[in-house]
């Protein structure tokens, strides 16, 4: 740590130590807030949002004042990212599709599409409100069907390509999107099944009810458990950025290294399925992904500029109402007959507006909260929105992502 004056202001530099050093003890003092203040846990706002943006807040204030500034060294913060992602990839299972049947396909295509939808309507809108379209996909699937993780992401890959102020709009529509989809989820499906009359009868098909093998499998596993999965991680990762570097190098096309490593993961872990090189044990992946989330994550958010945003203010919110909106009728209106109109299809449209403008944690609590008001769970539901939402959204979602910002910037 060193601090110097530049331009007459007295800047504090943070080295990789430093920087992630702070970036843990605002994740946990995230985690503390969440425990204490009802708001962020009725509307599941991330540990490392509260902890970071609590930082930035700071980082703000002292940027009014003209008296001092914060330098953060975040070089851990792109493996911590990537690390990420690739556990995304490796719970990719195409043999997961089996669980859902037909209603399980259909809604995944449907998000699929959705994730197309919000890219091609938020730029539409930047472009006619007179800012990079580029913007609108920070404000479209990048942020609320992609989440903070996505938005963290995505908004440093479109500044490098010169779409100024792309970090803080994403968050600050994840942000958005948290928030607007834990409060809508609910009343939408309420909504649903009062106008159609819709029977309390929740699915009782056992491929719904009936635990699989994988539920039952004793999930406790060991250090030298933990390691394997950890050099697994390290060795895709490793391959994913040598694929990327390649596709720029022979396409001219800026695919991140998170996203190829995500997608070398993807690949593998349908041939282990067959092959059964590797035994994955998903309790040891999922801490490596929660790890490695809640420290990107907070990176990425302690080291926001939030004075970027006061020009773009104005037509990001028009971008997000509209998104709102748009999102709403296609719930009720199109993917509620799809799914059959009945009480599980009114459940998986509160979960749909859960993660499709917030994150999966959203789906799951308005579910749980629609469930609870009727006093009828729907296991199809619970089983079907999570798996899409949390994993199988993003093998389409993310390279859609990739596709619209590299032809927008051109």
């Amino acid at each position: 740590m060193t601090w110097e004056f530049v331009d007459k202001i007295l800047t504090l530099h943070l080295d990789g130590v430093w920087t992630t050093a702070l970036a843990a003890i605002l994740l946990m003092l995230g985690y503390g807030l969440r425990h204490k203040v009802r708001f962020f846990e009725v509307f599941c706002i991330p540990a490392p949002v509260i902890g970071g943006v609590l930082m930035s807040l700071i980082a703000l204030v002292l940027h009014h004042q003209g008296g001092g500034a914060i330098k953060f060294n975040t070089a851990l913060q792109s493996p911590m990212m990537i690390a990420f992602f690739t556990t995304v990839g490796i719970g990719g299972s195409f043999a997961l599709l089996k669980k859902g049947g037909k209603a399980l396909i259909v809604y995944l295509i449907f998000c699929w599409c959705l994730a197309v939808f919000q890219n091609g309507f938020g730029a539409g809108l930047a472009k006619l409100l007179g800012i990079h379209p580029a913007l609108g996909i920070m404000a479209g699937a990048a942020s609320l069907e992609g989440g903070h993780g996505a938005a963290a992401a995505f908004g440093p890959m479109a500044e490098e390509l010169g779409v100024a102020g792309a970090k803080v709009v994403a968050i600050a529509a994840a942000t958005y999107g948290l928030i607007a989809g834990g409060l809508l989820g609910g009343p939408l499906a309420k909504w649903l099944i009062d106008r159609h009359h819709v029977s309390i009868e929740a699915s009782q098909e056992a491929l719904y009810i009936q635990k699989t093998e994988k539920e039952k499998f004793d999930q406790f596993f060991s250090s030298f458990d933990f390691l394997k999965m950890l050099t697994l991680v390290l060795v895709i990762m490793v391959l994913g950025s040598f694929l990327s570097g390649k596709i720029k190098e022979w396409y001219n096309f800026s695919l991140p290294g998170y996203v190829g490593a995500m997608f070398v993961a993807v690949v593998f872990r349908n041939f282990n399925d067959h092959f059964s090189w590797v035994k994955i044990h998903d309790k040891a992946i999922e801490l490596i992904s929660d790890v490695s989330l809640g420290l990107f994550l907070t990176m990425a958010m302690m080291s926001l500029r939030i004075w970027e945003l006061y020009d773009l203010a104005i037509p990001l919110i028009v971008i997000l109402a509209l998104q709102t909106i748009a999102l709403l009728l296609i719930g009720a209106f199109l993917l509620f007959p799809l799914l059959g109109k009945d009480y599980d299809a009114a459940v998986m449209c509160a979960g749909f507006i859960g993660h499709g403008l917030g994150a999966t944690p959203n789906a799951v609590a308005n579910m749980g909260a629609v469930s609870e008001r009727y006093q009828m769970m729907s296991h199809k539901a619970f089983l079907i929105v999570p798996l899409c939402g949390a994993v199988l959204i993003d093998l389409v979602g993310l390279p859609n992502i990739v596709w619209f910002i590299n032809f927008l910037t051109k």
